[in-house]
């Protein structure tokens, strides 16, 4: 037998180390060194084994070196989900060969989307292996989103080397794994969820992925701190990694393509959560937005743009006297420090005293965004509810504040123009440096150009 071998690894970027230190030597972090047991044949020799056996009898041959001027470069041809906003964030659909990870808090939703994607697939065996739940649990879930429209093969199932020999049994077309946290494989001496167990069987997975061409996904647990659970290392080894996030509070989730090798990062989808699944949002705007004409104080609407998708949302906050003597500063989908520094600008450029003032600020929605041009909405809301004067229901803004005051250029002032006037809007405030070119095409809003904080807010309070 084999000696087994001691290794320090971190949990952050993947580095190993022969001892353990407090800092780890690549990326710097502390106490990211985690203990590991190996035994480098035996375990190769058995992930090797693992995978060639469910390619037993597919027809697949050892790679070998080729030219590269004989390799295709023709577009992969892709498993369409027929879930619109999931194709959307994943480039087109599900490429073959490919290994995706989708994580996010527990309890948003992650099981059920990829639950009702693969019930909607037609015409295509999946296995559906879940080390998580039971059959009859997946199956009440099921039988509240939908009937099967293809070959589902539920596998509750834990230890890798079994589900290898299912894989070989029943020649899946697409694998889903919930979650690799739960997966192990024998011969590694950790228990499940530890780095050494995550690094093996993702590998195993990838190998398999790779050689064969059938899609694998999976399901990964995230820390305290929003990151995925386990070493880096896992982040880097797939293709695609999607973001399953929002407040379990709410409705609304959102899905980011953090990573994608075969497309664009810069796509998400806007899900709402119903009794019977997540219905995919094709106009978030007019969901984001209270209905109603009543206008309100501490309201300003931001046209926003997450990804290359532009949609109206509303900017909520409330100011009052501090009752205690340390003024709260809080903010939910928005970031804290930037809050902070949109609140030190109002009150040194404009003249705003806000150091006596609980500031709160809401994303309506349970949405985060990080679009810098809902800079001047946050201005704007917040001065409104210090005022007690409401912001008029038909005008809406987007632009970037500077230190100095300054409202800076934003991306994709058109897309964000057309957004609001198909919705209704009259008004819109956008920075002076995106006005040119825009002034010659008839319109049906109108385009107010401000090029200072000051300049923005008598447009908008006289």
């Amino acid at each position: 037998m084999a000696k087994t071998k001691t290794v320090y690894v971190c949990s952050d970027c993947g580095q190993d180390a022969p001892k353990w230190t407090g800092k780890c030597p690549a990326c710097g972090h502390w106490n990211t060194m985690k203990e590991m047991h190996l035994a480098p044949d035996t375990q190769q020799t058995a992930q090797t084994a693992m995978v060639r056996s469910a390619l037993a009898g597919s027809g697949q041959r050892d790679p070998r070196p080729v030219l590269l001027a004989e390799v295709s470069a023709e577009q992969e041809p892709r498993i369409t989900t027929l879930d619109r906003e999931l194709d959307r964030v994943m480039g087109g659909g599900v490429v073959p060969g490919s290994l995706t990870l989708i994580g996010g808090e527990p309890g948003i939703g992650k099981s059920t989307l990829l639950l009702q994607t693969v019930l909607h697939l037609t015409g295509r065996r999946v296995l559906y292996v879940s080390g998580e739940e039971s059959e009859r649990q997946i199956k009440l879930r099921a039988d509240r989103i939908g009937q099967p429209q293809g070959e589902v093969l539920l596998l509750c199932e834990t230890r890798l080397e079994r589900v290898f020999d299912h894989i070989k049994a029943v020649q899946p077309e697409l694998v889903v794994v919930d979650s690799i946290q739960t997966v192990a494989v024998e011969g590694v001496d950790s228990s499940p969820g530890s780095i050494t167990q995550i690094r093996e069987c993702a590998a195993a997975l990838l190998k398999y992925a790779k050689e064969s061409g059938v899609p694998v996904i999976l399901v990964g647990h995230i820390t305290k701190e929003g990151t995925i659970a386990g070493p880096k290392v896992l982040e880097h080894i797939v293709d695609t990694v999607l973001q399953f996030e929002g407040d379990r509070q709410y409705l609304y989730r959102i899905l980011r393509s953090i990573k994608n090798r075969f497309g664009s990062t810069t796509e998400l989808g806007i899900y709402e959560m119903r009794g019977d699944g997540l219905r995919g949002v094709e106009n978030p705007s007019e969901l984001l937005l209270t209905q109603g004409d009543e206008a309100l104080s501490g309201v300003a609407i931001a046209a926003a743009l997450e990804g290359v998708r532009p949609f109206l949302i509303e900017t909520q906050a409330l100011t009052s006297t501090a009752a205690y003597g340390t003024p709260q500063r809080s903010t939910t989908g928005f970031d804290m420090r930037r809050l902070n520094m949109l609140l030190a600008v109002l009150e040194k450029r404009v003249g705003f005293k806000l150091l006596q003032k609980d500031v709160f600020l809401n994303i309506a929605g349970g949405i985060r965004v990080t679009d810098p041009a809902i800079d001047l909405s946050v201005i704007a809301a917040v001065l409104s509810s210090n005022v007690d004067t409401a912001i008029e229901r038909h005008v809406c803004m987007a632009g970037e504040v500077g230190l100095s005051g300054e409202i800076r250029p934003v991306t994709r002032i058109a897309q964000r123009i057309a957004e609001a006037e198909k919705l209704g809007f009259k008004r819109m405030l956008v920075p002076e440096g995106n006005i040119k070119g825009l002034e010659a095409a008839p319109r049906r809003i109108e385009l107010v150009p401000v090029a200072r904080v000051e300049a923005a807010l008598r447009e908008l309070f006289g």
